[in-house]
């Protein structure tokens, strides 16, 4: 971005002047730097080290972040990265993201450019810190050969470098002609002991900015002579436009194009309250597509009918069909749990600008680089002449590694010539979300004679988001210069596998690992084709197999004799980490103290991501309902980088877990979503949230995932905590009303669960 443009959108002081901090994260070691710094420092001024390290005059530090901040944390957390090794305070830092290149692939996925998978900070540990200890180190011969002395005399700290023994000192900014003399190559980072950053409560570093205002959301976006656009969306997803009257609406004040689009009617006013108002009046024919015969009491019946019939393996350990066949006892369970939103607080949007053979974005994306790739086949530029501009997010939770909002911007701009923002509607994003699976699990489980599992057969029917998501990865990272028929290949092959070949990894993720030690254990997947789009959502697979295998592991303990907790124990004593957790958060919960009658407690343990989590929550069920007490959690999260932040994640973890789990659900009839806004999709309230406790288990060498691991354990603790306060098993979701209507069963006499 120009400086001009910066002003414009209101960015804050342009960098010139600053000592700027970029990197490229796709490689695996960090690139030594030599005769082409040189050059680059002759001609610019600037020291520039590898492929995104720029010092200037200016003793500011501007960290290019190159995974997006989202509410989770990478502003500080990457800052304090950088900050450790170049020996000043993260709050000398200004962060700014970094523009969408392949030079900013994630390396903890596949070299894409994309925030997710609770990898942005396993992602930065090492290329930040080398980053930072390079421009440390070229500092310290720069200085020491200026001043004549002995490398080992001069020393890095808050801003300047120091030489004891004369008294001699130099800001970094002074150093910069006599730095880019120097190279680098394999510069050795600080050990843990010497930490200074790493490992306390540094405050969030865009905290202030979203406290007055002056951090950049995707709506705050604003260009000279913008308009903006409403689109007047299909009522059943996949329906086509047949044809459109937009007399009424072309005639009201404001009003500047209405014209139709990819995804429906693109109305364009000078405006949003212009362009949504005349939306309204848009009379649109639309075809009736397959899904539009379909709902949502006869989807889960068909995905019913799938888990009696056998899918394909993810996991075979021995023979849980022999072995369920001569078990002294079995035990049957099927659970079934909705598609879900994604209900960010900021609803979808993006601004584009097609001007001089280059095409301009500004969006709140998780994934810049999947962005550019997508523009470029929308529009044929290269993808080199088009610029995502990311903002700050205001919730993602997966939702934004879809770029359906950024193609329609750059599509109705495309039209008109002129900046151009889309603004979604709730209502709009409700009905268009890329939902969280709905998924469908048959648990079947054996006990020896002493009460001991002896087998496991789990089979899981679910959409599948790489059939759907794949391609879209693949593509992302092919160069330009692949033919198309190749792309095309290549985009098709994740559809191909996760329909025949293979078990869709991500639909069995979080149950294919089952960590406890039973003799035979089988895990199926089958996909269902619903034509309902599905996408990523906080956890991914571990979402809705976690609630359904932890759920049933209480459940055959229970059968066999077995507490929950001393049960778990027995199973995973090889696996120390799982250990741990599941010690540490029954001894913070007080497990196997006294409740009153109407109260339980309910664990789970859960690993992902790189990380162990368990739970313990306490819930009282009073009439029809339950209201959550306390939750526990105890987390392994390797080094803890910033104590104050996971805490903060853990927190968020399990109110989106309990949201989802006591109320969230997407329905569909006649294909059509019956969830329209926040108060329809049932949302946790402030009032409603629990005292949540966060313990850690101290330990790692590096940074695990902390993003997405405290989602999975929650659903399974809260309805094993359920059972425990009242004997009946939830095995639905959502809670309140399956246990409403159990309790209603049981009121009756008829079968509770």
């Amino acid at each position: 971005m120009t400086l001009r443009r910066r002003s414009i959108l209101q960015l804050g002081v342009a960098t010139g002047g600053a000592l700027a901090i970029g990197l490229e994260l796709g490689g695996c070691a960090f690139a030594p730097v030599g005769s082409g710094m040189r050059r680059h420092h002759a001609a610019t001024g600037e020291l520039r080290v590898a492929a995104w390290l720029r010092l200037l005059p200016d003793d500011q530090i501007v960290l290019a972040l190159d995974r997006v901040e989202m509410g989770q944390g990478t502003t500080t957390g990457h800052a304090m990265l950088v900050a450790e090794e170049l020996e000043v305070a993260p709050t000398r830092i200004r962060v700014e993201h970094a523009p969408s290149d392949r030079a900013f692939g994630n390396p903890k996925l596949a070299g894409f450019q994309i925030t997710g998978g609770s990898t942005s900070t396993q992602g930065a540990w090492g290329p930040l810190r080398r980053a930072g200890a390079a421009a440390r180190e070229l500092l310290r011969r720069g200085a020491a050969t200026t001043w004549g002395v002995p490398l080992a005399e001069c020393h890095a700290a808050d801003g300047e470098i120091h030489h004891a023994p004369s008294g001699r000192r130099a800001r970094y900014g002074e150093l910069l002609a006599a730095a880019a003399a120097h190279e680098v190559d394999d510069v050795p980072l600080k050990p843990r002991s010497q930490f200074r950053w790493i490992g306390t409560a540094v405050d969030r570093l865009d905290a202030r900015d979203k406290i007055d205002g002056r951090a950049i959301y995707g709506l705050d976006v604003r260009l000279p002579g913008m308009l903006t656009a409403v689109i007047v969306r299909a009522p059943v997803p996949g329906a086509k436009v047949q044809g459109f009257d937009a007399t009424r609406a072309r005639a009201r004040p404001g009003v500047v194009a209405v014209f139709e689009v990819s995804t429906g009617i693109a109305v364009v006013a000078r405006g949003y309250w212009a362009a949504r108002t005349a939306a309204a009046d848009v009379e649109v024919r639309w075809d009736e597509p397959p899904l539009a015969r379909w709902s949502s009491p006869a989807i889960e019946r068909e995905l019913e009918r799938m888990t009696r019939t056998e899918g394909r393996a993810a996991r075979s350990d021995g023979n849980a069909a022999r072995a369920l066949g001569r078990s002294a006892r079995r035990v049957e369970a099927v659970y079934v749990q909705p598609f879900l939103a994604h209900a960010t607080m900021e609803p979808q949007n993006a601004t584009a600008w097609l001007h001089d053979g280059r095409c301009e974005v500004w969006a709140p994306t998780q994934a810049p680089g999947i962005a550019q790739a997508q523009i470029s086949e929308l529009t044929g530029l290269p993808p080199d002449a088009i610029d995502v501009h990311t903002t700050m997010i205001g919730g993602a939770f997966g939702r934004r590694t879809e770029q359906d909002y950024a193609l329609e911007a750059v599509e109705v701009a495309r039209t008109l010539k002129v900046p151009v923002q889309v603004v979604w509607s709730r209502a709009d994003d409700f009905e268009n979300d890329f939902y969280r699976p709905i998924a469908v699990a048959r648990a079947e489980g054996g006990l020896d004679a002493g009460g001991r599992i002896s087998a496991l057969r789990y089979r899981v029917v679910s959409p599948s988001i790489l059939d759907r998501n794949g391609g879209l990865f693949v593509g992302a990272t092919l160069p330009a210069r692949i033919p198309r028929a190749i792309r095309r290949v290549a985009v098709a092959s994740p559809r191909a596998l996760a329909r025949g070949l293979i078990a869709d990894p991500l639909s069995a993720e979080g149950a294919a690992e089952l960590p406890y030690a039973i003799p035979a254990v089988r895990v199926e997947v089958a996909h269902a084709e619903l034509r309902i789009p599905v996408g990523f959502w906080r956890s991914v697979g571990h979402s809705h197999n976690a609630m359904a295998v932890e759920s049933f592991v209480d459940e055959l303990l229970h059968a066999g004799g077995r507490d929950p907790y001393r049960g778990r124990r027995e199973l995973l004593a090889a696996h120390p980490r799982l250990l741990a957790v599941l010690d540490l958060a029954a001894t913070k919960a007080g497990w196997g103290k006294a409740l009153p009658a109407g109260r339980g407690r309910g664990i789970a343990v859960h690993a992902s991501f790189g990380s162990a989590c368990a739970q313990v929550i306490e819930v009282a069920v009073e009439g029809t309902g339950v209201r959550v007490l306390r939750v526990v959690v105890a987390l392994d999260c390797g080094l803890v980088m910033n104590p104050q932040i996971v805490r903060a994640q853990m927190e968020g973890s399990v109110v989106f877990g309990l949201s989802a789990a006591l109320r969230e659900q997407i329905t569909f009839a006649r294909g059509r979503v019956e969830q329209r806004d926040f108060a329809a999709y049932g949302l946790l309230r402030m009032y409603e949230c629990p005292p949540i406790e966060v313990h850690f288990v101290p330990g790692g060498t590096e940074p695990q995932g902390v993003g997405e691991p405290g989602v999975p354990p929650v659903a399974p603790a809260l309805c094993n905590a359920i059972f425990a306060a009242t004997g009946i098993r939830i095995r639905r979701l959502p809670v309140e009303p399956a246990l409403a209507a159990a309790l209603l069963a049981r009121s009756r006499g008829e079968v509770a669960s």
